[in-house]
């Protein structure tokens, strides 16, 4: 017996969303039923849709609703939230409009997946480039106790949405064409295509992003300890789909870059992670680059491979030799999936397996 199972939002992640339920098998008790700001046919994860406008009685009868879109279509979640609770629904929402409220859990399975509770019936999914990082960083918290985080972060464009998507392409090609890219200011602030912007979000005034503060408050709450000292820079790149990230990790107790190895090189120790390091195979690092000592690493061309799609990918693990009990690490995740679809129907998952849906 499946579950009736609405989507709200049809955005890039309401796509991944489709299609992760598809290649899980998710328990889907007949059509899957897609909401909208207006009716209207949507194709998402190859397959055509009739999207409903959205309306309070379409939540009745549903017992699991994804919030998704553009930040779970941000704002949905305010004025549609209550009313899917009301209606006996159980809320997995992408938006952020209830993270950091500390009646919402905020939930990445293999990290917390505890807080969530008989009594739970709304549930936030964390932020994309939050979510990669405690997948990396959990399973070494617990064995050392994490001190100090300092994290610079490369996102892809489709964390923005579709239309940022779209507008990198158009800029690649006005580029190549030897024109000057032209770029939507409603998008980001400078064009994209062939470079980095370290905007992403609106400033503070303490010269800080949004973006950058909800990497320090959800990192805290998802691991439940407030004196975690964090410092993010986050960084738009003229990427597709993968987000990546540099960290340097301090801790109280005793860490190696040997001790991290063998820790996330553990399934049982890390779930979610797979480890990408040691010793280059690629023959030409000896023949071609001439170096004996080229070593492997993850890339966001790498979470096109089935068995990455959905992980954690972690390389360059080193000492930072400048620090006791510290290392450095690279990360590398499929923000609309692992940060964020597939996150969200892990989550239902957990439930599911604990009789709690």
């Amino acid at each position: 017996m499946g579950l009736k199972v609405g989507l709200l939002g049809v955005g890039p992640v309401g796509d991944r969303i489709i299609r992760v339920l598809r290649e899980r098998k998710f328990p889907i008790d007949g059509e899957l039923v897609v909401m909208a700001t207006s009716a209207r046919e949507e194709t998402l994860a190859d397959q055509t849709f009739q999207v409903r406008k959205i309306e309070a009685n379409l939540f009745k009868g549903l017992d699991l609703v994804f919030f998704a879109g553009k930040e779970g279509a941000k704002g949905a979640s305010v004025q549609w939230g209550r009313t899917a609770i009301d209606n006996g629904c159980i809320v997995i929402d992408n938006g952020g409009d209830f993270r950091m409220y500390p009646e919402y859990p905020l939930v990445v399975p293999e990290v917390n997946m505890a807080a969530v509770t008989s009594e739970t019936r709304y549930i936030c999914n964390p932020n994309c480039s939050t979510i990669q990082m405690v997948v990396a960083l959990a399973p070494l918290h617990r064995a050392a106790c994490l001190r100090r985080v300092v994290v610079s972060t490369y996102q892809a464009v489709s964390g923005w949405g579709e239309a940022a998507m779209n507008q990198l392409r158009e800029e690649t090609t006005q580029f190549l064409s030897g024109r000057e890219p032209e770029h939507d200011p409603a998008v980001f602030a400078r064009a994209i295509a062939f470079d980095c912007l370290p905007h992403i979000d609106r400033f503070l005034a303490n010269g800080y992003t949004k973006e950058e503060l909800k990497m320090v408050s959800e990192t805290r709450k998802i691991l439940n300890d407030p004196n975690i000292l964090i410092s993010p820079t986050t960084v738009r790149v003229p990427v597709m789909v993968g987000h990546s990230e540099s960290i340097n990790a301090e801790f109280a107790g005793e860490m190696s870059a040997v001790k991290a190895i063998q820790i996330l090189s553990s399934l049982e120790t890390s779930p979610g992670v797979v480890l990408i390091d040691g010793p280059a195979t690629d023959p030409d690092s000896k023949e071609v680059r001439k170096d004996s000592l080229e070593r492997r690493y993850p890339v966001s061309a790498d979470l096109q491979r089935d068995e990455y799609k959905d992980a954690v990918l972690v390389g360059r693990v080193r000492d930072d030799t400048t620090r006791p009990n510290a290392i450095n690490l690279w990360c590398v995740s499929d923000n609309l999936r692992k940060g964020a679809a597939t996150n969200a129907v892990q989550i239902a998952e957990a439930m599911l397996d604990r009789g709690l849906l």
